[in-house]
């Protein structure tokens, strides 16, 4: 199938991009942990999450031009194309200026009045603040030019300036340790930079490629306002309940423990985006395919493609987080050198939230792809923001940091339960057929490929070694598994004449 192929040539240009943005962001954490130290590491974390706060406008209207833009190009209708990219500039602008105003006064009584940072590090906190909430504002206004090139599915083009972008934050690093000045505020300062060149590559690439790119005209078409709205709007629940974990709960920890648990809580999540990026740049690639499918109606194709990603996307994670799981102390060690406290059970915990999560991707891009995500965004993202009045009474209660994480991983199996029967009653979605080719086969291969590590990690004692010994005894028990018990027939049979195309080759 066409959409196949495509999205197979997407996923191993957007993995090269992965595996060296994964090892950048690896090596450059330590560097940063190190030449920052834990406080200020923690401090930039919380005051750059603050921001993050703000945009919930902006990620909610992000969804909904990746959408529409997405759909009309599914449908060949460049005439509308032209209108939702100019559409989606004007409104986007406007997020824009909205954010600076929020920003420039409730988030600065907060980040002054509110937060835990010690006195003598709050001038540093507010120019990092500064530098974050304006390379924020910049990405806002350049949302529509990343949408237009994953539309087109220019994978080749988002890869290369996915690089680019790894490569000049490396080299910020190798500056960092000889400017002479506040290294926390100069960090914040060159990353601004980064971004902003970046985003600028974006915008003269789409201009010189796309048509719907090269005239900039503000409009406001009212009817497709109140449309990309609607669905925006709906969007804007699911932004919230993803905030709340991600960056209320975050305030919760700083104002109950601290900065050294939100620098702890940066590095975990730091390693949850490097293994997260294995099914990230899998789904960005198989996003359009879904949504064009859905578009000309090729429901069972699209299915298809779903059961197929679903399973595939845990697959792919189980190769990393398994020996990370198992071998967690030892890794951080030998990376970091510096360990701050809950470091350890923040990163296993979080990838046992990010291997249900996963799971979740496949059947989110199918309902953003239908434009219905009333009912969808009201239940998911209601049972997901009860992350932060949970995390909140439990800590209020005497509860351990990581109580937050283990909360999050109840609320996120409660969620993936909820899309099911969700898409079972919104597209009749062959719920029996999931559960059986997605759920069955992958429980059976998490559970043999995590005992075989396990139990051989359990007679081993040579520090670092023990992380590869398990790496590759992981990786061959997930091979064997996978071949023998995760996949359907076709699925063997593509691999088998894969493998002898390349033997005779």
């Amino acid at each position: 199938m066409e959409a196949n192929k495509r999205v197979a040539k997407n996923t191993l240009v957007l993995y090269g991009r992965m595996l060296l943005s994964m090892f950048v962001t690896l090596y450059t954490s330590r560097v940063v942990l190190n030449i920052l130290g834990v406080d200020d590491f923690g401090i930039y974390n919380i005051v750059a999450g603050v921001i993050i706060m703000f945009g919930f406008l902006n990620n909610a209207m992000t969804a909904s031009t990746q959408r529409f833009l997405t759909f009309e190009i599914g449908q060949g209708n460049l005439t509308k194309l032209k209108t939702i990219f100019n559409v989606s500039i004007t409104i986007h602008l406007i997020i824009g200026g909205i954010i600076l105003i929020l920003a420039e006064t409730i988030g600065l009584w907060f980040l002054n009045t509110q937060l835990n940072i010690a006195e003598d590090r709050m001038v540093a906190a507010n120019w990092v603040y500064q530098f974050s909430l304006l390379s924020f504002i910049i990405s806002v206004y350049y949302v529509p030019y990343n949408a237009v090139i994953i539309a087109h599915e220019k994978m080749n083009i988002f890869a290369l300036i996915g690089i680019g972008e790894v490569v000049l934050k490396l080299a910020v690093v190798f500056l960092l340790p000889v400017i002479p000045f506040d290294k926390l505020i100069v960090y914040a300062g060159l990353l601004f930079i980064v971004s902003t060149s970046v985003k600028v590559a974006e915008q003269i690439y789409c201009k010189r490629t796309f048509e719907e790119c090269r005239q900039i005209a503000l409009s406001w078409d009212k009817s497709l306002i109140n449309e990309m709205g609607k669905f925006a709007g709906w969007n804007l629940v699911g932004v919230a309940a993803g905030i709340g974990y991600m960056q209320v709960v975050n305030v919760f920890l700083n104002i109950f423990f601290g900065t050294v648990v939100n620098a702890a809580r940066g590095i975990a999540f730091q390693v949850q985006g490097a293994v997260s990026s294995l099914i990230t740049n899998f789904q960005i690639a198989l996003a359009p395919a879904i949504t064009k499918g859905y578009a000309r109606n090729e429901l069972k194709e699209t299915y298809d493609m779903v059961f197929s990603s679903s399973r595939l996307s845990l697959y792919l994670l189980l190769i990393f987080s398994i020996p990370l799981l198992i071998e967690t102390e030892t890794v951080l060690t030998w990376w970091l050198n510096l360990v701050p406290k809950y470091t350890v059970v923040f990163t296993q915990l979080i990838i046992l939230d990010l291997l249900i999560t996963s799971l979740s991707g496949p059947l989110h891009i199918l309902v953003q792809a239908t434009g219905n995500v009333k009912k969808y965004q009201i239940i998911v993202s209601g049972i997901l923001l009860l992350n932060v009045p949970f995390a909140y009474i439990f800590l209020k209660l005497g509860y351990s940091a990581e109580i937050t994480m283990i909360i999050a991983i109840v609320f996120s199996l409660m969620a993936l339960v909820a899309r099911l029967m969700i898409l079972k009653n919104m597209l009749d979605f062959p719920l029996r057929n999931y559960i059986l080719k997605v759920l069955f086969k992958i429980s059976l291969v998490s559970f043999i490929a995590w005992g075989i590590p396990y139990y051989i990690s359990s007679h081993l004692h040579y520090g670092i070694f023990d992380f590869i010994i398990v790496g590759l005894v992981s990786l061959l028990t997930i091979i064997i598994s996978v071949y023998s018990f995760g996949l359907e027939s076709f699925e063997k049979n593509l691999i088998k004449s894969k493998v002898l195309n390349v033997l005779k080759g």
